[in-house]
């Protein structure tokens, strides 16, 4: 089976300090190492202010995760994700496949 680069954000309730917030990003990284996940990069965006209301939220935490897994990782965290009450929103993206150079010999035919 073949990995592909992902992409997940997801926006965590603003109300959690920040030891709530430390444990549910090591809950998704752990769902994901377990299910096969490699290069995992968190980058913790901080606090921001939503675009709209959500469940009566203005503001909102910030995490993106970027990683090369399976595609049934995925399905896995996203499924834990749905059933937190602490996830306000979360979207994965399948990142393009960076395309190969061309070589002198491809370049001559």
């Amino acid at each position: 089976m073949k990995d592909f680069v992902y992409e997940t954000m997801y926006i965590l309730r603003p109300d959690l300090g920040d030891e709530r917030v430390d444990i549910e990003v090591e809950k998704y990284r752990n769902i994901l190492l377990e299910n096969g996940a490699q290069d995992l990069d968190i980058q913790h965006r901080g606090k921001r202010r939503l675009a709209y209301e959500i469940q009566k939220h203005r503001d909102g935490v910030y995490i993106q995760m970027n990683y090369t897994a399976p595609g049934n990782c995925i399905a896995m965290m996203e499924r834990a994700m749905k059933m937190s009450e602490e996830v306000l929103r979360y979207l994965t993206v399948k990142q393009p496949l960076q395309p190969v150079a061309a070589t002198a010999d491809d370049e001559e035919e």
